[in-house]
C-alpha cells in the first residue's frame, strides 16, 4: 500500500527517509515541493535524485482529499466540500479580505459534541480526519488559489494568510492529527505561517488545551456561549465534565507559552437565551482573571435549530457592556451565509456513526425511539 506523504509532519518524514536509507535533508526538499510548491508528482521534483523520485513513485503518493463541490458566495466567500472517502465528505471555507486571507479547516467527519446551535453537531460523527485529511486542505486550497508563499526570496503574494481550526469538528478531540498538521502550517519549508496567524478553537477540551500548551502553541479561541454552568451545560454539552472554573484556568495556564497575550471568547448571540444584560455583567465576573477579547456572533439559522438570531440592538447593547469594562468586543459580520458558509452552518456529508442523525429526525417528526 502507498504512504500518502501528506500525513507526515518534518519529524516524521525524516524518519520516513531515514528508514529508506536517505539522507535527512531530503525530507526538506520534498516538503518545500509538495507544500509551497503544491507539487503532487515526484517525477517534477528536479533536486532531488532521479532514482529517489522513481522510488517513491512506486511507494509513496501525495494524495490530498478530492473537491465534490465548489461554491462561491456573492460577497466572494468560498467553500468547497472534499470527499474523505467512505461516504464521509468535509467542508473548507475560504474568506478573502482587504489585507489577508482566511482558510477555514475541518478536522473531524462531523463532531461528537453535539453543541445545541451548530448544523455539524446535528450531522453526527463518523471519525477524525488523517493528517493528510487535515493538511490537505489547505493544500487543495492554495493550489486551486493559485498561492505563490513567499519566503526565502522568492516572489509571489500568500493568498491565505491565516488559517483558523473552526471547521467541521473540534480540533482537540483529534489532538496528534491536528498537531502535525499546524507543525507543517508553521514549518517553514512548508507553510511558513506565524503562530499568531493559526488559530485553534476549541469547546473547552482542558487535558488537551494544555497538551496543546506545551506541544504546539498556537492562537487560541474558546467557544464560549453561555455565561454560567446551568446554560453552557444545554447549549455545550462538554461543560458537564469541564465545567467553567476548569475552562478559565485552562485559558490562564495556556497563556503562559501563547503567542498572543489574549484568549478569544466566541459567543454566538440565540436571542432570548444567553444574550440579555444579566448574562454580559455575568461574563464580566467569569473572565475578570483571563486576558480576553470577545467575538460576538449573530447566530446563523438552519433547518430545525430552534433559536433565532438576536437582534442588531440586544448584540450592540450586549457589546457595549462589555467595552465599558474595557474588553476588546467585536461583532462576527456574516460571511458566506447564502452558500451556508458561515459559522456554525458548516453540515458536509457525514455517515453518521452515532445515530444521531437518525435520532433527531425522529425529536422533529414526533416519533419516538
Amino acid at each position: 500500500m502507498s504512504v500518502n506523504l501528506l500525513d507526515f509532519d518534518a519529524a516524521g518524514l525524516t524518519q520516513f527517509f531515514t528508514e529508506l536509507g536517505e539522507k535527512p535533508f531530503r525530507a526538506k526538499q520534498v516538503l518545500r515541493w509538495m507544500h509551497r510548491e503544491g507539487c503532487d508528482d515526484f517525477a517534477q521534483m528536479t533536486d532531488v535524485a532521479k532514482s529517489l523520485r522513481e522510488r517513491l513513485s512506486q511507494t509513496a503518493t501525495i494524495s490530498a482529499p478530492s473537491m465534490v463541490r465548489d461554491s462561491v458566495s456573492t460577497d466572494g466567500t468560498r467553500k468547497w466540500l472534499l470527499d474523505v472517502g467512505q461516504s464521509n465528505a468535509v467542508e473548507t471555507v475560504f474568506i478573502p479580505e482587504a489585507r489577508r486571507g482566511t482558510l477555514c479547516v475541518s478536522s473531524q467527519a462531523g463532531c461528537a459534541l453535539d453543541c445545541a446551535f451548530c448544523s455539524t453537531g446535528k450531522q453526527g460523527f463518523n471519525r477524525n480526519l488523517t493528517t493528510a485529511e487535515i493538511i490537505g486542505q489547505l493544500w487543495y486550497a492554495n493550489r486551486v488559489l493559485g498561492a505563490a508563499n513567499d519566503g526565502e526570496g522568492e516572489p509571489g503574494e500568500r493568498i491565505i494568510t491565516n488559517v483558523v481550526m473552526m471547521g467541521m469538528g473540534e480540533p482537540l478531540a483529534n489532538f496528534d492529527n491536528v498537531v502535525a498538521a499546524l507543525n507543517l502550517m508553521l514549518d517553514d519549508h512548508a507553510y511558513g505561517l506565524s503562530r499568531r496567524r493559526v488559530t485553534v478553537s476549541t469547546s473547552g477540551i482542558v487535558p488537551a488545551m494544555d497538551r496543546l500548551r506545551d506541544a504546539c502553541p498556537v492562537a487560541l479561541a474558546v467557544s464560549l456561549h453561555a455565561s454560567n454552568d446551568a446554560l453552557r451545560d444545554k447549549l455545550v454539552p462538554i461543560n458537564q465534565k469541564y465545567p467553567l472554573a476548569e475552562l478559565m484556568a485552562a485559558c490562564q495556564r495556556y497563556l503562559e507559552k501563547a503567542p498572543r497575550d489574549f484568549v478569544t471568547f466566541e459567543y454566538v448571540m440565540l436571542e432570548g437565551v444567553n444574550d440579555q444584560d444579566t448574562h454580559a455583567y455575568e461574563l464580566l465576573k467569569l473572565v475578570r482573571d483571563v486576558p480576553c477579547k470577545f467575538n460576538l456572533i449573530p447566530f446563523n439559522p438552519f433547518p430545525n435549530s430552534g433559536f433565532e438570531r438576536s437582534s442588531p440592538e440586544r448584540i450592540r447593547r450586549f457589546a457595549d457592556i462589555l467595552m465599558r469594562e474595557g474588553i476588546v468586543t467585536t461583532t462576527r459580520k456574516t460571511r458566506g451565509d447564502d452558500v451556508d458558509a458561515a459559522c456554525g452552518q458548516l453540515a458536509g456529508q457525514v455517515k453518521d456513526k452515532s445515530r444521531r442523525t437518525e435520532r433527531h429526525v425522529m425529536q422533529f417528526s414526533g416519533g419516538s425511539q
